[in-house]
């Protein structure tokens, strides 16, 4: 049937109440932003909850649209807008394809009960190449920063210190980064899938319990201290903008991977300084074939580092 109306349409989730689950996160030896009392601290209401826990609520929309190839060679791309306390409902929204056409790419968005904000972003499968995702557009309007004092000792280009091997089991704790199983985010998770789980992930188009995408982030996060790309401590940081994608996907419960991040970007605002770090993930076998990678941008907040003034001071740079 022809469509003659030009009006976009959109898939909308549920409203749906995260759980904060990093409130006992630890980095560098100090709580993180996702602590009450730190979140207080630096002017916040409550501690936030992680950004790629929103990544669950688009994974049963864009299965819909793109079917068992999402979690196979699935992108998603966000820039996070405002932070969600644990308590606050969320909605996701994709935005539908045209009627008719064989799109591989579509916009997403995600929004508070009274249409606040969560975050705006893309998704598509395939090959990303030449696709406006929302990352990629924002790097590529970035202009280099001039006055660095926390990430001052990084460079674009600059690779992580080792090759990183990790796995992840369903009751594995994943460190301090991370202080839960992914068994207890199961119990947790927004949207429920059985191939997930240790019951009934057999029945999995590859026969194996998948990772969720939210999990991705926990999984290619927990081992990051290991790359040495991070600025000067102690401060804290936050996430500002993710992009997760597959490239032979999925990835799997119980499976070896290793890991290489480079800084493909350093950038600043008045309130931050940020490390935009690619990760590639790559099967720990004899082929090493490149299943995913995640481009992950780290805002620092300067109000939380300490000597951020008088280092800038003796730099010679403006203070924030």
């Amino acid at each position: 049937m022809t469509d003659i109306f030009s009006t976009p349409a959109a898939l909308c989730g549920p409203l749906r109440q995260p759980r904060q689950m990093l409130a006992d996160q630890q980095f560098d030896g100090h709580k993180s932003i996702h602590d009450d009392a730190m979140a207080d601290s630096l002017g916040l209401r409550a501690g936030p909850i992680e950004g790629p826990t929103h990544f669950s609520q688009f994974d049963p929309l864009l299965f819909r649209i793109f079917g068992q190839a999402w979690f196979e060679t699935g992108c998603i791309s966000a820039h996070y807008q405002n932070m969600v306390v644990e308590g606050e409902e969320v909605r996701a929204f994709v935005e539908l394809p045209a009627p008719g056409s064989d799109a591989k790419f579509v916009r997403i968005h995600a929004e508070k009960r009274d249409g606040t904000p969560v975050l705006t972003g893309s998704a598509s499968i395939g090959d990303p190449t030449g696709l406006p995702h929302e990352l990629q557009a924002r790097i590529a309007k970035l202009r280099p920063p001039t006055g660095l004092v926390i990430n001052r000792d990084l460079r674009v280009g600059q690779r992580g210190a080792v090759v990183e091997k990790i796995r992840m089991g369903f009751d594995q704790h994943m460190g301090d980064l991370y202080p839960f199983t992914l068994a207890q985010k199961l119990a947790a998770i927004t949207e429920p899938c059985r191939w997930y789980t240790r019951e009934e992930g057999s029945s999995s188009p590859w026969g194996r319990p998948i990772i969720p995408t939210e999990m991705i982030s926990v999984l290619l996060g927990s081992s990051s201290a290991q790359s040495g790309l991070s600025g000067r401590k102690p401060a804290v940081g936050l996430f500002a903008g993710q992009q997760i994608r597959l490239v032979q996907g999925p990835l799997f419960v119980d499976q070896d991977y290793e890991l290489e991040r480079e800084i493909i970007a350093l950038s600043e605002s008045a309130r931050t300084e940020s490390v935009w770090v690619r990760t590639r993930v790559y099967e720990a076998s004899t082929a090493r074939p490149l299943v995913a990678e995640m481009i992950l941008n780290g805002a620092v907040m300067k109000a939380s580092y300490a000597a951020y003034e008088a280092e800038a001071r003796e730099l010679g740079l403006p203070q924030a």
